[in-house]
């Protein structure tokens, strides 16, 4: 059988390799994004409690109406945007899911779509799936957006543009003047579309946050996506939501429904309890002492330490140790030393090599001090 690949240039990431060379050689892995402390005991009492009541079958397709009630209590008291609930807001099969849907439904044939990179792993291959034209640009050496290169790339054929802030990554989040030229670039291009991928949202520290939620013209052309699995530490639990325009939202419904239909019914039943517990504005603090807690043990380390600004990665360049590659140097880290990280090059599509790898620090406090101890040897 001759099998033409729609995605021929997409192999196994490098998560998943980095993530297995930690099982192969018994490293402590600092590579995947995920936590490896427990959830809040509240969340899990409250999903044993939930487990026995008459909530097993699907859900509205559109999410659980006790949960989205709530997502727009949320939303309203962390950037005082009041939600129509039930025509702006969807419940997702986490935010991958979000992003993926929303692409195919509205990038169309030889339609262009913006990623800044360095760019998560998720953007690219559903515009290629929906036939649309990927174009990559890079952000500035301080990983925020370069105005000049987008702008100067942005044209009548971009039906989207794909932001991620807080930045995964680099853990910088923009700022007022960032925010102020994305208003200018939308208002150039008036059929012009934004996908904000704001999971890391509740994770930023000194300098907070700042949404497009929370801008009236930003919304007015955005779609949103959140995460609960990295809001809370629940990755595997996979659930997310999104927020668009009726307009916008009307379209991604249409795919959605085909897709996934509805979402998981225990953990939506499970976090409509749980949101007006939990106090979503602490989080940062939470991740901060993470944040600080592994800096300062790195600071008898060789590597560089970028600005973390928020969600749960640190980038370090390693040009004082070698002259490798990121990936070579990475994989090295793995067999010679024990600690799993991640290359900042594969986030880039020229496979930009900044001498960066990528720890995450949300981990608990004796794997973050075995880990350190070892990357202070190097």
């Amino acid at each position: 059988m001759n099998l033409i690949s729609k995605l021929p240039t997409v192999g196994t990431t490098i998560f998943t390799v980095m993530s297995k060379m930690a099982v192969d050689h018994n490293a402590i892995n600092l590579s995947q994004g995920f936590p490896n402390f427990p959830v809040d005991p509240i969340l899990v009492d409250l999903l044993k409690q939930k487990a026995s009541d008459n909530i097993h079958q699907y859900n509205p397709m559109a999410g659980n109406p006790l949960l989205m009630n709530e997502i727009v209590v949320l939303i309203e008291k962390s950037y005082q945007r009041q939600l129509k609930v039930e025509s702006e807001l969807l419940v997702t099969a986490g935010a991958t899911q979000a992003i993926f849907t929303t692409i195919q439904a509205l990038v169309g044939k030889g339609e262009e779509v913006v990623i800044l990179d360095p760019s998560y792993d998720c953007y690219e291959s559903p515009i290629i799936l929906a036939g649309g034209i990927p174009k990559r640009i890079s952000l500035n050496d301080e990983f925020l957006p370069d105005w000049e290169i987008i702008n100067s790339t942005v044209n009548e054929k971009t039906k989207l543009i794909i932001t991620n802030n807080p930045h995964n990554p680099s853990g910088r989040i923009w700022t007022e003047s960032d925010m102020k030229e994305f208003e200018n670039l939308l208002h150039k291009y008036p059929n012009l579309m934004v996908l904000s991928d704001e999971v890391y949202e509740y994770i930023s520290f000194e300098n907070k946050h700042l949404s497009v939620h929370a801008n009236e013209f930003l919304r007015s052309r955005s779609i949103v996506v959140s995460s609960f699995g990295k809001t809370f530490h629940i990755t595997g639990w996979k659930i997310g939501y999104l927020v668009a325009p009726e307009f916008i939202m009307n379209e991604i419904k249409k795919v959605h429904q085909f897709l996934v239909f509805c979402v998981n019914s225990v953990a939506q039943n499970v976090l409509a309890d749980y949101l007006p517990l939990v106090k979503t504005e602490n989080l940062g603090g939470f991740y901060q002492e993470k944040r600080d807690f592994f800096r300062e043990r790195m600071q008898q380390s060789r590597f560089e330490l970028m600005p973390c600004e928020g969600t749960y990665f640190q980038l370090a360049s390693f040009h004082a140790i070698s002259h490798e590659s990121d990936i070579d140097f990475t994989k090295r880290l793995v067999t010679e030393f024990g600690v799993a990280t991640i290359p900042l090059s594969v986030f880039n599509t020229d496979l930009k090599d900044r001498k960066m790898i990528r720890f995450c620090f949300a981990k608990d406090n004796e794997t973050l001090i075995q880990a350190t101890d070892r990357l202070c040897k190097i």
